[in-house]
């Protein structure tokens, strides 16, 4: 007769094998790839692309220095390090922006009856029928000089010629913002959603102002989903490519934008696997980082 012991180690066997499809595609397409880039960082480029399989440590050397073709001397670099630094300030003003924009967004939803609750949602996830590029070059259209923007201010004489805003620093964070602020919305609204606003009243009652409501009891309650919110628009736009290479111009480059140079033109696989390496310990970095703040939130 078998006992509960039998029994439950049974059913963890059982779930057990239950995730070995996950596992499964996790490794082929996870882990392979990830490991294969890893070792590419570590060979010697070949002259038409591709990599040669010698053990070099010069991709990491490139991030920082660069070596005279005369004398093999080092010397410092700060080029990629500039790139890199624009890559986190433009991931930083994407990420408050989308805050200071989604917050309010998600809090109005939430307050809304279930019905108009879900309409909102609808609205929020429409730009997801659609591809980023369709959408990156809509934007085009809108903001460059004969676009939208620039005529509907013209013809209100706010101003005499057309202004610059395609090809600069505001047309990639417009870009960023719109192609991840519902990624902002939607997990605060998760949040919001299963807060029981009465303690709000119950703030009132106890003559709390309107800040105090929101900063005490509001927004603690709702931080998971900013914690959230925050790193699924802080990690992907490191990894844009598309957004800052046409409303940029090519002359604001992302790292994203650099890796895929490294694997083009330049034919350098191991310094943009280089470049992938450290981004992916950024990432993670990033995701621990969260995770320790997401524990933290909910043993508060």
């Amino acid at each position: 007769m078998a006992t509960d012991v039998d029994i439950a180690e049974a059913q963890l066997s059982h779930k057990r094998w239950l995730t070995a499809p996950a596992l499964l595609c996790i490794t082929l397409f996870g882990m392979v790839p990830l490991i294969t880039v890893m070792s590419y960082s570590l060979m010697q480029p070949s002259e038409y692309g591709g990599v040669v399989p010698k053990f070099s440590p010069d991709a990491y050397i490139s991030l920082l220095f660069q070596r005279d073709v005369f004398d093999d001397a080092l010397t410092f670099s700060p080029d990629y390090l500039i790139i890199f630094a624009r890559t986190v300030a433009f991931g930083a003003a994407t990420t408050l922006l989308c805050l200071l924009i989604g917050f309010p967004t998600a809090y109005f939803m939430a307050t809304r009856s279930p019905d108009t609750r879900n309409r909102w949602v609808l609205l929020i996830t429409i730009p997801f029928w659609s591809n980023l590029l369709v959408r990156t070059i809509a934007i085009m259209f809108i903001i460059r000089d004969e676009g939208l923007i620039n005529m509907i201010m013209l013809s209100l004489d706010l101003i005499n010629a057309p202004v610059g805003i395609i090809f600069t620093d505001f047309a990639i964070v417009l870009g960023l913002i719109y192609s991840f602020l519902p990624f902002m919305i939607l997990p605060i609204y998760a949040a919001l959603e299963k807060v029981d606003f009465r303690l709000a009243e119950a703030g009132f009652d106890l003559y709390a102002s309107r800040f105090q409501v929101l900063w005490r009891i509001i927004i603690p309650l709702a931080m998971p989903g900013i914690i959230t919110g925050c790193v699924l628009v802080f990690i992907p736009t490191f990894g844009a490519y598309v957004t800052p290479l046409l409303l940029g111009g090519g002359r604001h480059m992302m790292i994203g934008d650099l890796i895929a140079l490294q694997f083009g033109s330049s034919r350098n696989w191991p310094l943009g696997s280089a470049f992938a390496t450290v981004l992916m310990g950024f990432v993670l970095l990033a995701l621990y980082i969260q995770a320790r703040k997401a524990m933290g939130v909910s043993h508060g």
